[in-house]
């Protein structure tokens, strides 16, 4: 049923305008909490020690090359995605921002306080906790119509520029940052084809509980 969804549903507290920088209250807090439970998820994947999602596979890459934490190169990497986003004519809004600050910080936070399971099978129960939790977090940010992420406003740029299929904009994308990641040390696994191919099932059943909960 919520495989077939198609539209990111409003809901009560839905921004009427992307673009609106003094969004309700419950709004803004909506938004946060879902960035919040995908980073949470994105950390909880990195944990898992099963592999990553490509993007954290770059950050985990470079970390082990430079000095810096996971967190804080996810959120370096946010902010280098966001430059690129200027020649692609693309706009950032509220949760644009609070999706490179939120998701970073709680990677890190994850990354430090929570263990690897010891027991193979745990982490693989984990690492598809991790998929789930990212799923309905970032179903939860997509409703609050706050603006992009800078990961996926690049993908609509690059389409828009390209008039390649959406598709095959992501999975280059993908590709491409997961192998460089992967070239660098970053961790790949079952827990990065986890998350390669049950992100949309979760992303749409994240959509399909807010509209069922809220409408």
């Amino acid at each position: 049923m919520f495989l077939k969804i198609k539209k990111i549903p409003k809901v009560n507290w839905s921004s009427e305008k992307t673009y609106n920088f003094k969004p309700r209250f419950s709004t803004i807090f909506f938004c946060c909490f879902g960035l919040a439970l995908f980073g949470l998820g994105e950390g909880l994947l990195i944990v898992s020690f099963t592999g990553a999602s490509p993007w954290s596979v770059l950050a985990q890459g470079i970390s082990l090359n430079i000095n810096l934490s996971i967190g804080t190169l996810t959120f370096l990497i946010s902010v280098a995605v966001l430059i690129l986003w200027i020649p692609l004519g693309q706009k950032p809004g509220i949760a644009t921002i609070l999706n490179a600050l939120i998701i970073a910080l709680m990677i890190d936070i994850c990354i430090k306080f929570v263990p690897t399971p010891s027991n193979y099978y745990n982490q693989l129960i984990l690492a598809i906790v991790s998929v789930l939790t990212v799923g309905i977090g970032g179903g939860i940010y997509l409703v609050s119509n706050l603006g992009a992420g800078p990961r996926d406003g690049l993908m609509v740029g690059l389409q828009n520029k390209t008039n390649l299929p959406i598709a095959l904009v992501r999975a280059t994308l993908e590709i491409t940052v997961v192998s460089i990641g992967w070239y660098l040390g970053g961790t790949v696994g079952i827990g990065t084809l986890f998350f390669a191919f049950g992100i949309g099932p979760c992303v749409a059943l994240g959509l399909y509980l807010v509209d069922k909960i809220f409408n």
